[in-house]
Formats: structure tokens, C-alpha cells, sequence
């Protein structure tokens, strides 16, 4: 996915045609000493090696998707500016290009009047989220923020950080927020915002987002939905029914965090905060006495936390926009819909095997299973060992702890001496792990007998 030669000699003829733009410019003379330039660029290739191959097929284990190379390639190009999307005085084209990315991202929920921007990230966007429904609730006996156990621990962080209470709702064996459990905590009657989660990053979860809504109706809290991970699945046609009720739901709710920079093919960071109420913009207004004055037209940086923010952020997110819209059965949906099926198709083959366990089948295309032994210690230290195993055959999983609750198709584990079991995940999110899936089951079973060979 990385830009190649021919893609480098694009940025090539993009970079002469971005300086024709500025031709009646006296010349400059930069005073980068090239040698120098290009004995640190070969300095740092060297220590960027310590990495795992996050680019490549065999690499499923975090959440960790290559960019687009046109997103890369207009990346690039903007750096050559490097502008700034906190006013138009600092990034005008970037910022413009900006507000046309989010609203195009607000429609694929469902929105045509909201207010939104990109952000550093999932973390900062539910910040915003978080901070603005803190500012708006005009009820002091109901400052409590509910989410799952399984939401991303952002959340209770972020919630500290604005002295908001927080209270975490039990997730069922599906690792979705429980509803009843949900209800009994509103029935305490100091819940004032609610968040679902529409793709855990343990499992890729999804809460169950059409009966909280109904929750919504009698309790009356906000309705925050975080599907940093999961939001572009809402183009697919292969979800479940749950699923896809929980997706259409989600146009229903106050505010959606999406992150671009995971299945929406950017560089990191780029997360993105939209309210479907334009009129929060409120609870933004700050006085600055240096900025905003170049036009009378909308800065982005009256309506964010952030201040300065990368405008190559935008303008690759815009660029990729254009290339693949976010579109119900464009190319762009049908790549994500072959990351849920290859997903599927590898839990099938854990199902089928006689030697692993899948723990359920997968909402999104995140995959848990484990080899299991007599105790929950000895599989969690079969997973670590696995682990090991398969990197040194460069097939690179994670491994991650689950909840005993979430564990109840390990039947194998017959003593469980601990409340949770360490499990093999794989993200498989990557559109080439369709081709690669016999080689990745492949090194994963040559990576048991490994293990079984030490035994």
C-alpha cells in the first residue's frame, strides 16, 4: 500500500504544478545542507526497522492499517505548505477541503445539517464529545456518564479528566453492553450522558444501539456513539441483522466519533467529532485577538479543543474522499465487506479446526481464539507462547484478555483458576488478507506444532 516509484514521480509533477501557484515569488534559497539531510534520512531507515511489518499481510494483530497512497502521496504534497486548519489565515484551501470531508463523512450517517472536524484522534473526539455534553446539561443531579465495560478506557479517563462521574455497565458473553444492566443503573437517576460503542477494540463488539435509544425515550440522557473502529462498516452489506440495525440507529443519536485513520485509510492522526446539532457550536466561542480576521467566513478553529491542527491531515483525508467516496456499494464499502467476510471465513476455520477454539463469531473483522489447555492459566500462557511462536515465523497476532464472562465457548478450560483467559486476536482488516488468509492459517498451525514439538 505504500507509494512506489511511479506514485513518487506523481508527487513529483503534484509538487511543480502546487509551486506554478506561487510563481510570482522572488526565489529562495533554503539553507538545507542536502548531505546532511540525506545521512540522517538514512540514519533513521535504519532505526525505523525495529518495527513490526504493520504494512503487510502477515502483520494482523493491532489496529494498524497502511494509508492510501494518495492520501500518503497528498500528504506529502500539503507538508510542502504545512498548513494550519485552525484558521483560514493558516490553512484556507486545507480548511475548506476539511469541511467538505466531514460533511461528506455526516452523511454517511445519515446527517445533512450537523457541525464536526477533525481532530488527533479517537481519544481527543470523545473528549470533545464528552466535554460538550458536560457543558449542555442543564440538570447537576445528573452528571454520571454510563459506557460498557468493553468501551475503550478513554472513556472513564476522559470522564476524570472533566470531573464527570463514571460508572461502567456490564458487557454480556458477547462482550455488548448489556441492557438490563443498563436500565437498572439509569433507574438510579443520575445518568445525564450515555455511551455505546458500535466496535470494541477487544472484539469489535457492538452495543446494542436501537433499545438504548428506546432507553433514551423514558430515562432522557444524551446519546454519545463512539465506533472509532467500526463507523465505516455502516456502508456494508454483509453485517448481521443486530449489526445492521445498530449502524442505521446510529443518525438517531446526539454526537459519532469516527477515526479516518483506521479503516478510513489516512496516517495517523486523524479522528473526527460530529454533532448532529449544529447549535453546540456554542459551547466553542472564545475570544482571540490575533486570528479569524482574514474573512468572515467559518474558521474551524472556533468550533474545536484543538488549536493547531494539521491541514495534511485534511487535505489527505480529501484526496482519499475523492478517489474512494464513502459510498453504500462503492469499491471503497466492497473492500471493507471483503475484510468482514475474510473475518468470517477465518473464524469458520478456527470453528472447524481440531485444535482451536473461536470465542464467537465476529460483528466486524476482529477474530479471538485460543488453544485451550485444562486451566485458564495454562491457556493464557499457550496464547503468549503462540505468540512468540508465529512472530518468529513472521506471522505477527496479538494477544489479548478476556473476561471469563465473554469465554463461554472455551469448554476445553476445566479449571479456571483465574477470572480471565489471554487470547490469540487478529485485526483482519487489511483488503490483501482475503488472498493471504491459507498462508496466515497455515503459519498459525505450523506455529502449534511448534509449541507441541517443545512440550
Amino acid at each position: 500500500m505504500n507509494p512506489d516509484k511511479k506514485h513518487l514521480q506523481l508527487l513529483q509533477r503534484a509538487l511543480t504544478d502546487l509551486e506554478q501557484g506561487f510563481g510570482r515569488l522572488p526565489d529562495f534559497t533554503s539553507a538545507t545542507e542536502y548531505d546532511v539531510v540525506a545521512g540522517v534520512l538514512e540514519t533513521v531507515a535504519h532505526r525505523m526497522r525495529d518495527n513490526y511489518p504493520y504494512h503487510h499481510p502477515l502483520y494482523v494483530g493491532q489496529m494498524l492499517k497502511p494509508p492510501h497512497p494518495v492520501a500518503h502521496l497528498a500528504y506529502t504534497l500539503a507538508m510542502s505548505i504545512n498548513p494550519n486548519n485552525h484558521a483560514l489565515d493558516g490553512g484556507r484551501a486545507s480548511s475548506r477541503m476539511e469541511k467538505e470531508a466531514v460533511e461528506e463523512i455526516a452523511k454517511m450517517f445519515g446527517w445533512s445539517e450537523s457541525l464536526g472536524h477533525l481532530c488527533g484522534g479517537g481519544t481527543m473526539a470523545n473528549l470533545e464529545a464528552l466535554w460538550i455534553a458536560r457543558e449542555i446539561n442543564t440538570d447537576a443531579n445528573r452528571p454520571v456518564v454510563l459506557a460498557s465495560s468493553q468501551c475503550h478506557y478513554t472513556h472513564s479517563r476522559v470522564a476524570a479528566l472533566l470531573a464527570m462521574p463514571f460508572r461502567a455497565v456490564a458487557a454480556d458473553a458477547s462482550g455488548a453492553m448489556d441492557i438490563q444492566a443498563l436500565e437498572q443503573e439509569l433507574q438510579q437517576g443520575d445518568v445525564g450522558t450515555v455511551v455505546a460503542t458500535l466496535g470494541t477494540t477487544l472484539c469489535g463488539a457492538i452495543d446494542p444501539l436501537p433499545q438504548i435509544l428506546k432507553l433514551r425515550d423514558q430515562y432522557g440522557f444524551r446519546l454519545h456513539v463512539d465506533t472509532a473502529y467500526g463507523g465505516y462498516f455502516t456502508l456494508v452489506d454483509n453485517l448481521d441483522p443486530h449489526a445492521r440495525m445498530a449502524f442505521d440507529a446510529i443518525r438517531e443519536a446526539d454526537s459519532v466519533v469516527i477515526d479516518p485513520h483506521k479503516h478510513g485509510l489516512q496516517p495517523y492522526g486523524c479522528g473526527c467529532i460530529i454533532f448532529k446539532d449544529p447549535g453546540v457550536g456554542r459551547v466553542y466561542r472564545h475570544e482571540s485577538p490575533y486570528t479569524y480576521f482574514s474573512s468572515d467566513e467559518f474558521h474551524l478553529g472556533e468550533i474545536s479543543l484543538e488549536c493547531s491542527r494539521p491541514g495534511a491531515a485534511a487535505v489527505a483525508l480529501w484526496a482519499t474522499m475523492q478517489m474512494l467516496p464513502p459510498h453504500r456499494h462503492s469499491e471503497f464499502a466492497q473492500q471493507l465487506q471483503q475484510c468482514r467476510q475474510t473475518a468470517m471465513q477465518f473464524y469458520q476455520w478456527l470453528h472447524n479446526s481440531a485444535d482451536f477454539t473461536p470465542l464467537f463469531g465476529p460483528q466486524l473483522d476482529i477474530v479471538l481464539w485460543a488453544a485451550t489447555a485444562q486451566s485458564a492459566s495454562a491457556t493464557s500462557r499457550r496464547s503468549r507462547q503462540l505468540f512468540e511462536i508465529a512472530a518468529a515465523l513472521d506471522l505477527h497476532l496479538a494477544v489479548a484478555t478476556v473476561p471469563r464472562a465473554m469465554c463461554v465457548s472455551l469448554q476445553g478450560i476445566q479449571d479456571w483458576d483465574q477470572d480471565h483467559v489471554e487470547c490469540l486476536r487478529a485485526c483482519v482488516m487489511k483488503p490483501e488478507h482475503h488472498e493471504w488468509l491459507p498462508e496466515i492459517t497455515a503459519r498459525l498451525q505450523q506455529s502449534l506444532a511448534q509449541l507441541e514439538n517443545q512440550a
